[in-house]
């Protein structure tokens, strides 16, 4: 069985904290151990990470630097197949996926930082002087300092490098809390770090839960510079109020209740491909995912049967058999959360359109597994349109006006996503600038430059990343000022 050690100061080490299993969600099997860090290894890791900007790694130029980033692409590339394997393994998403999106971008991230590092500049400004001689300011950019990483359990080495990459372009050093849910991929990096000449402490990970655990240990550290987190909008809270102690800056990615808007001069086929990845993609685990969808009345009852086709259509099954298309959700806890959503809805007379169980599987009755779901008929007020999910499943709400949709889409506290269908180009961007949210795309889903900013508003999180809004994030300007 394997056990998941911290990664600390460039050394694996055993934890001292509580002990939980690691399960394969396809099955529910204990495939591993994780011992979580104790206080004393997360202060030892931060410490790590703190002496370590001042040895070789706080000494290197930027295109030292780069040069390393493009080694960690390249290290995770050459070990694809080990960081797939774990992938699949601590999330159950199925090859397909997995190989498309998680690896690839998990090791693309580190050359699109180092791209961007490479061609940042900073202002300068001339400005005149009483005695007529002038003066000279300009901007220094240096590192923030020890950043602590704490990623979820839905796309571990996607988001994890997303906010490694940057911070490690900028200079910085992190100490990571991967998900107890999905150690893997943030220790494997490990043995990557070491291969390409990372110096010790510049990477460090750390095993856990959070409230009492290494979580909260590492964000209440009091050498910790900046926070990042992408999760649920209260523990995101929760590292908000750790942070307020020391002043100290955070970058938030939170919850959504993200809406689709259909009108009825959408293409129907580009719809349907677009709103079904955006409803059922990862098993409806994905923080910009589409969980209530607003539908010109004209064209309700045909979206309606279209989508529930696309919940049909998936197979289920082994994630390693390229014909899989639909994993299980993460844990039995979370399979518990999403089908008291399914309760909720039948109680409250939803009409079941697709799914809204579980499926019978032979050979795999001891995994995670939810049906993808469709429903109608429920009032704004439910809890099923109103509260977060993060499983495969959406509901559909007829409207007549563009006001009113615009109007339904925005009765939320949160504000993410949202992908609105139409093709008449003068309407698209009149709502797309209406519909609060951080991101809205047209007639696509999913679709991200990752130099452009990515972020919620509302409880939906605080700051952007991605370009040069990460780089503004992880770096801190200085001006000099000069008596010429």
């Amino acid at each position: 069985m394997t056990e998941f050690r911290n990664f600390i100061d460039g050394q694996f080490v055993s934890g001292r904290g509580d002990g939980f299993a690691n399960h394969f969600p396809t099955t529910g099997e204990v495939i591993g151990e994780i011992r979580a860090a104790d206080k004393a290894q997360v202060d030892q890791a931060v410490g790590a990470a703190r002496a370590a900007l001042k040895g070789p790694w706080g000494r290197m130029s930027v295109p030292e630097r780069i040069g390393l980033l493009r080694k960690l692409a390249e290290g995770i590339n050459a070990r694809f197949d080990d960081f797939l394997a774990a992938e699949i393994r601590d999330t159950g998403k199925p090859r397909s996926i997995a190989s498309h999106i998680d690896i690839p971008r998990g090791a693309a991230n580190f050359n699109v930082f180092a791209d961007q590092v490479a061609t940042l500049g900073t202002e300068s400004f001339a400005m005149p002087t009483p005695d007529g001689t002038g003066a000279l300011n300009y901007a220094v950019r240096t590192p923030r300092g020890v950043i602590a990483v704490i990623c979820p359990w839905n796309l571990p080495l996607l988001l994890m490098t997303w906010k490694v990459a940057p911070a490690l372009a900028c200079g910085n050093t992190v100490v990571v809390k991967p998900s107890e849910e999905t150690p893997a991929t943030a220790t494997l990096l490990g043995e990557v770090m070491n291969d390409v000449g990372i110096p010790a402490g510049v990477y460090n990970v750390v095993h856990g839960r959070g409230p009492g655990c290494a979580g909260e240990f590492l964000t209440t550290h009091a050498d910790v510079d900046g926070i990042t987190f992408t999760g649920e909008t209260r523990t995101g809270e929760a590292i908000m109020a750790a942070a307020a102690r020391g002043v100290r800056p955070v970058s938030l990615e939170l919850g959504g209740k993200n809406p689709g808007i259909i009108f009825d001069d959408a293409d129907f086929d580009k719809t349907m491909e677009g709103i079904g990845r955006a409803c059922f993609a990862n098993t409806g685990q994905v923080c910009l995912g589409t969980e209530r969808i607003y539908v010109q009345r004209g064209i309700f009852d045909r979206v309606a049967e279209g989508l529930a086709d696309k919940a049909r259509s998936y197979r289920f099954g082994d994630p390693f058999d390229t014909v899989t298309t639909m994993g299980p959700v993460i844990s039995v806890e979370h399979r518990a959360k999403v089908l008291s959503f399914y309760d909720k809805a039948r109680s409250e007379g939803a009409n079941l359109v697709a799914g809204g169980g579980v499926p019978d599987l032979q050979g795999y009755e001891g995994g995670y597994w939810v049906e993808p779901t469709v429903w109608t008929g429920l009032p704004e007020t439910s809890p099923v349109i109103s509260e977060e999910i993060f499983g495969p499943c959406t509901h559909l709400t007829p409207f007549d006006t563009e006001e009113e949709a615009i109007a339904l889409a925005n009765n939320s506290p949160y504000g993410l996503a949202t992908s609105i269908w139409t093709e008449n180009l003068t309407r698209a961007h009149r709502v797309a600038g209406q519909v609060e949210v951080g991101i809205s795309w047209v007639n696509c889903w999913f679709l991200r430059d990752l130099r452009t900013a990515f972020g919620g508003s509302k409880a939906s999180g605080i700051g952007r990343e991605g370009g040069i809004h990460s780089m503004e994030f992880y770096s801190e300007l200085r001006n000099v000022c000069v008596k010429l």
